[in-house]
């Protein structure tokens, strides 16, 4: 089964990074396993809290009563939901984006190794010289995937590729870039050995170009927030309206005020916290793109690609989660 997989899938319950078994309502309900919850808490304990003030001192604030209506949290409400639901909307297609973007890495990478079938090879050292392309093609994955989480590479690169070309690719501003240059030039030495025709040398440089396609669209995205004056608007609107909430609602619902406070505040809060997961995808929290994974299925399909029979195990999800 893949475990990358997204959507339903027999018994289990696929979502991106986490792979749980699916609940019954009453089991989803309360799971805490991929939920936003334990990093909102301390927000919808404060929010419940004063409720729970203002219920008591029925809203009296040092013998002053705060008298506010329904009205204003009811249209300030539903212009911080639209809001909300449209940072949300972005975030995601920036999630989605970036996912079609490694999915492509891996389609690219797959077209590689069957390209590589069209080179002439004479000799061990030539065969050789084809692995070398491929490996390099492996480690610009990982190099990409450090790149985009802050990692140190160097360990990384050194399992694919020499340990002098490791340190003269890391000395320059982009590793990924330069593995793919130097495919490039193996491609035209190739040409010019005549082990490989032209067209069919333009066909696997149009793979490379694709594979430089992605990493520039992964640093696009990666490089490029939202704009952070619209985040911090949403934050701010979501504190004072779910802090306010109680003095509009004490003379209408009465002892059920920090209930309702602490459902609105759990689902404005959640959206809040899920777009901010979300929007930068390439992280290592449970909804971020499990960019391990994805680089140990272009390592196991190159690695068979070059005639290696002893092959690594996909990633497996450890407590629910897969890197």
């Amino acid at each position: 089964m893949n475990v990358l997989a997204f959507g339903w899938s027999r018994s289990q319950w696929w979502c991106r990074l986490i792979l749980l078994d699916r609940p019954n309502a009453l089991g989803l309900f309360f799971s805490l396993k991929g939920s936003v919850l334990p990093r909102i808490a301390a927000s919808i304990a404060t929010c419940t809290g004063l409720a729970v003030l203002v219920t008591i001192t029925h809203g009296l604030l040092f013998s002053w009563k705060v008298t506010l209506t329904p009205v204003p949290f009811t249209l300030m409400g539903l212009a911080l939901a639209i809001f909300l639901g449209f940072r949300n909307s972005a975030a995601y297609e920036r999630f989605w984006e970036a996912r079609k973007l490694w999915g492509e890495l891996i389609h690219q990478s797959r077209n590689l190794a069957r390209q590589q079938a069209w080179v002439k090879i004479d000799s061990p050292a030539q065969a050789e010289e084809v692995r070398r392309v491929l490996f390099r093609t492996v480690a610009f994955a990982h190099s990409l995937r450090c790149q985009l989480r802050r990692l140190d590479s160097k360990d990384e690169l050194t399992k694919w590729i020499g340990a002098q070309e490791q340190t003269e690719i890391t000395a320059r501003v982009s590793p990924g870039n330069e593995l793919l240059t130097r495919n490039t030039l193996d491609l035209a030495r190739w040409v010019r050995e005549d082990r490989l025709p032209f067209p069919l040398a333009a066909e696997m440089d149009k793979t490379l170009a694709g594979l430089a396609g992605v990493q520039a669209g992964c640093e696009r995205i990666d490089s490029t927030p939202i704009p952070f004056a619209y985040t911090l608007l949403l934050h701010r609107t979501a504190y004072l309206y779910c802090l306010l909430l109680p003095f509009g609602l004490i003379d209408v619902i009465g002892v059920m005020t920090p209930v309702v406070v602490a459902i609105v505040s759990y689902t404005f809060f959640g959206l809040d916290a899920l777009g901010d997961e979300i929007e930068q995808p390439f992280g290592v929290r449970p909804h971020h793109l499990p960019l391990d994974a994805m680089c140990r299925v272009i390592e196991i399909d190159l690695l068979r690609a070059s005639g290696e029979t002893t092959l690594p195990e996909l990633l497996k999800p450890v407590g629910g989660i897969i890197r």
